[in-house]
């Protein structure tokens, strides 16, 4: 091998390892490019696996009773000096959800009873026309409830507003 061949050898032999480690380098590159993208995807399925629910939400009646009627019994611990307005506030209520179809007309009762610390509480009972009519109020009915939670007040361990579904019973 002649003085050209030798250098054109040893050029080859040279370029050969630099090639080499260049494509192991564009291998590790894509290597890492996945492993980032594999990653990604296991943190947004991750993301999204924790906004939804994992168990059923309990509070929440079977759907097939979602457009039963609901009775439900509401308790008000109305702030000192609002007792005498705080009727009128709930017959603006019962106005109004009579008039945007959520309720039954009865049963409707409001009782006013004086608690242990001589503070006024109402009670409320009415029959949703459905499970679902609460959680589509419109936004006057939304309005009027932070009306009456701004009105009422937790005491003796008992939020401002208590309540829940009934079950009712006819004589």
């Amino acid at each position: 091998m002649g003085p050209v061949g030798h250098a054109v050898g040893m050029l080859h032999r040279a370029a050969k390892p630099a090639v080499d480690w260049t494509i192991s380098r564009f291998r590790d590159k894509i290597a890492r490019m996945k492993f980032v993208r594999m990653l990604a995807a296991v943190f947004l399925a991750g993301l999204a696996g924790c906004s939804s629910p994992m168990t059923p939400d309990v509070h929440r009646p079977h759907p097939a009773a979602w457009d039963i009627p609901e009775t439900v019994v509401i308790t008000y611990h109305v702030q000192s000096g609002k007792e005498v307005v705080f009727p009128i506030l709930l017959a603006q209520a019962w106005s109004i959800y009579r008039h945007e179809h959520m309720v039954r007309s009865e049963p409707h009762v409001i009782v006013r009873e004086r608690e242990e610390d001589g503070k006024i509480r109402y009670v409320e009972t009415l029959t949703w026309v459905r499970h679902s009519a609460p959680d589509n109020a419109p936004a006057d009915v939304r309005e009027i409830w932070n009306q009456e939670v701004s009105d009422c007040e937790g005491r003796n361990g008992h939020p401002a507003l208590e309540g829940g579904e009934v079950q009712l019973v006819l004589p």
